[in-house]
């Protein structure tokens, strides 16, 4: 660690004047304007200008390997031509599995240059699930780095096509450095415009198998332009990017807004509360990349020297609740987040440039044409939309929590593009028709939001992550956050379960506790916290929880499990509906309940 630069840790995160919102907008606005009008330019070609500008400036960084944006260039190069050697162009797609490391952002740069499509594979991904990936979509070539041969081979019988695999560190390097690095004559690139498909990025798999959702070229400069024109980057800026680079704001947004903007991209292989600010200040980065979570683990590991002695000036990201944000920007000296909403195939984006605390942005009136979002009734039940005697939507009340939907249109007339999955099916069940007039489509985002008076959104939960309880919705993250709040409760996750003989479902917590964990203790927080219907009707003390490797919480096991004895073996408790207090749940007591004999 720098000392120098510990000690004068007070002096480095004085905040440098902020520009105004309408000044961070038009330079989004700025960065973003001319990709209509050149259809044929695409990212890589951002990176070549900035290669002739400024060739020796680090572009991407990590423990591995360092490629200044000469060389990132050049091996962007090497790629295309290797894609074209190969018979993969245009609409001919690459599998992709490697992990977070510079030479993965030139594979995919130099191959979607030349129109080939790259699908990246979750590297933690294995048997049927990595399978099932790999045959969405369809490739001949595959990618491979050494690390995730065995993976690979084990799911390889459940592999359709029978792939060519190239292996990275091994055959495909031999037929890389027979390519030259200069820059692809007009004549040698095919024809590939902004509204091609450049990449498949997959959906996390929260609720079922992962979804491939298409990425045009016209989404990846998008991306890029709007992150570095809000962040305010320049080629001084150093981001550092700890999320995975097969997702699309650790693999796009971040170290693309980056390149957009010429600064350098710092990229970790993978999340570490005890390196994270150590990597920050050893390189020196003035921005940070987040998801809600990784924020949580911060805030839950001991204080350090490190806290603060970082020349950080903004933290970008989505999923910081409420409950963190102001801890967080507190703890670590942070004097701007820039808090943002998207989904990857989602139609529009919100983000927060003003800093309201818990608000995921709302949109500026001059981009309303933009970003055209609403927000729509849902019923009782949340399966669907309510519809007036006209049969089209109810828009929300301000306060009121419904369904975030964007409107759907192309890219030149004001409208959202929603450019869809690789399955048409899947495609069409993210539509909703004749929402507000007859005829018009929106995106449904399945994610349940509020707005205020002011215009600001506020992300509630996901549709479906909610339980309805004594006739009424519960938002199984308002929940979650009250029980993190209490004593021994290291991690938690809240979701509903069907109760024998009653409606709807009964809140339902499964919970990672410390050393002193009290039920009672529980119980009382959560009576203060929490109105009664809201408060679990089940526990479950478990020594882990399963999440996705953005931190989402994996929780259709644990719904389907319920607080059945006979298929948990770890520890269950029933709440006391008189009372309020937790007791031991078995087999008698269950069937109890089964039976009805016992009402929760």
């Amino acid at each position: 660690m720098n000392i120098e630069r510990a000690d004068r840790s007070a002096e480095l995160i004085k905040p440098a004047p902020r520009p105004s919102t309408a000044k961070i907008w038009l330079k989004a606005i700025e960065l973003t304007a001319r990709i209509e009008a050149e259809p044929a330019r695409l990212f890589a070609d951002i990176v070549h200008d900035w290669a002739t500008q400024q060739p020796e400036c680090p572009a991407l960084v990590a423990d591995r390997e360092t490629l200044s944006y000469s060389t990132l260039s050049g091996r962007i190069n090497q790629y295309a031509r290797w894609a074209l050697a190969h018979g993969i162009g245009p609409g001919q797609t690459v599998a992709m599995m490697m992990p977070s490391r510079p030479d993965y952002l030139a594979a995919w740069l130099g191959i979607s240059l030349v129109g080939g499509v790259v699908a990246l594979i979750n590297t933690n991904l294995v048997g049927a699930s990595l399978a099932h990936c790999i045959n969405v979509a369809k490739p001949a070539n595959v990618i491979l780095s050494d690390e995730l041969r065995e993976s690979y081979e084990d799911a390889a019988p459940l592999i359709s096509g029978g792939p060519r695999i190239w292996m990275h560190g091994g055959d495909l390097d031999a037929a890389l450095a027979a390519m030259d690095t200069h820059a692809l004559a007009a004549s040698e690139r095919p024809v590939v415009t902004i509204n091609d498909r450049a990449l498949l990025i997959y959906t996390s798999g929260t609720t079922g198998l992962p979804k491939a959702a298409s990425i045009s070229h016209r989404r990846i400069l998008n991306w890029g332009g709007w992150f570095a024109g809000l962040t305010g980057a320049g080629p001084d800026d150093r981001l550092y990017d700890c999320l995975p680079v097969y997702h699309s704001v650790g693999g796009i947004v971040a170290p693309c807004s980056m390149l957009r903007a010429g600064g350098t991209a710092v990229l970790a292989e993978k999340f570490s509360a005890r390196q994270f600010w150590r990597d920050i200040i050893r390189h020196d980065c003035t921005l940070v990349q987040y998801i809600g979570e990784l924020c949580r683990y911060l805030l839950a590991a001991p204080p350090s020297d490190f806290d603060r002695a970082h020349r950080l000036r903004l933290a970008c990201g989505n999923g910081l609740r409420g409950d963190v944000w102001e801890a967080f920007q507190a703890r670590f000296a942070i004097p701007q987040v820039l808090e943002f909403y998207a989904a990857t195939e989602g139609n529009f984006s919100l983000y927060n440039v003003e800093g309201k605390v818990g608000s995921v942005g709302r949109v500026p009136s001059l981009l309303a044409h933009r970003f055209p979002a609403a927000i729509i009734r849902l019923d009782e039940d949340q399966r669907g939309p309510l519809r007036g005697p006209d049969g089209l939507c109810l828009p929300c009340a301000r306060g009121e929590v419904g369904e975030a939907v964007g409107r759907i249109g192309k890219a030149d007339d004001g409208g959202g593009r929603f450019e869809g999955y690789t399955d048409s099916a899947e495609t069409e069940k993210k539509i909703l028709r004749n929402v507000f007039t007859e005829g018009d489509a929106w995106f449904r985002t399945g994610d349940l939001m509020r707005q205020d008076e002011q215009g600001f959104f506020y992300f509630v939960d996901r549709v479906g992550d909610t339980f309805r309880w004594k006739g009424e919705n519960v938002a199984t993250s308002e929940v979650n956050e009250a029980i993190l709040k209490c004593p021994g409760v290291a991690e938690a996750s809240t979701y509903g379960v069907a109760v024998p003989g009653a409606d709807g479902r009964a809140g339902m917590a499964a919970l990672v506790v410390e050393q002193g964990f009290d039920l009672a203790t529980l119980s009382a927080e959560l009576a203060r916290r929490l109105p009664a219907y809201a408060r679990p009707v089940a526990l479950r003390i478990t020594p882990s929880l399963q999440s996705t490797e953005t931190f989402k919480q994996k929780k259709q096991e644990l719904m389907r499990d319920g607080f059945d004895p006979s298929v948990v073996s770890e520890p269950l408790y029933i709440r006391d509906a008189a009372t309020g207090a937790y007791h031991p749940l078995d087999a008698d007591l269950h069937a109890q309940i089964a039976t009805g004999s016992v009402r929760l």
